[in-house]
C-alpha cells in the first residue's frame, strides 16, 4: 500500500539586504502556514540570495520535517532570470540529492490568472 505524500510547500523569494523585506516575507509564509494546512501540512520559506535561509535549506528543512512532495511557489512578479534559469537550477540540483522527494515548481506570482483581481482589489483600497 503506498504511503500517503505528506505536502510542503517553500515560498522562495529573492532576499534582500533590508531586512523588513526578509521580514515580510516571513510574515507571509507563517499566515499561509496558517491558512492552507489542509493542502501543505509543511510551509517554510527561502531565499535566493541575500538572506537565509537559503532554497537548499529551505528544501532541506521541508524534507527534515517529513514532506515527500514539495511545490516551490516563486514569489516573484515577472519571469526574469532568477525565475527562468536560477530557481529551476537550484531545485534540480537539490532534487538529485533527494530522489525520493517529489519537487515541483508552480508558476511564479506574476503569472497567477488571480492577479488582475488582486492588483484591481489593491487599487480599489484607497478609492474614496
Amino acid at each position: 500500500m503506498k504511503e500517503k505524500s505528506v505536502n510542503a510547500l517553500l515560498v522562495v523569494a529573492h532576499g534582500s539586504r533590508r531586512q523588513q523585506s526578509n521580514d515580510e516575507v516571513s510574515v507571509i509564509t507563517d499566515k499561509l502556514r496558517a491558512s492552507c494546512h489542509d493542502d501543505y501540512t509543511i510551509v517554510h520559506s527561502g531565499f535566493l540570495e541575500l538572506a537565509t535561509p537559503s532554497i537548499p535549506d529551505g528544501i532541506e528543512q521541508c524534507i527534515n520535517n517529513g514532506a515527500t512532495r514539495i511545490t516551490v511557489l516563486p514569489y516573484f512578479l515577472n519571469s526574469g532570470r532568477h525565475v527562468v534559469d536560477d530557481v529551476p537550477e537550484i531545485v534540480d540540483t537539490v532534487s538529485k540529492q533527494h530522489p525520493d522527494v517529489e519537487i515541483v515548481i508552480a508558476p511564479h506570482l506574476g503569472a497567477s490568472p488571480l492577479m488582475v483581481d488582486l492588483l484591481i482589489d489593491s487599487a480599489k483600497s484607497v478609492s474614496s
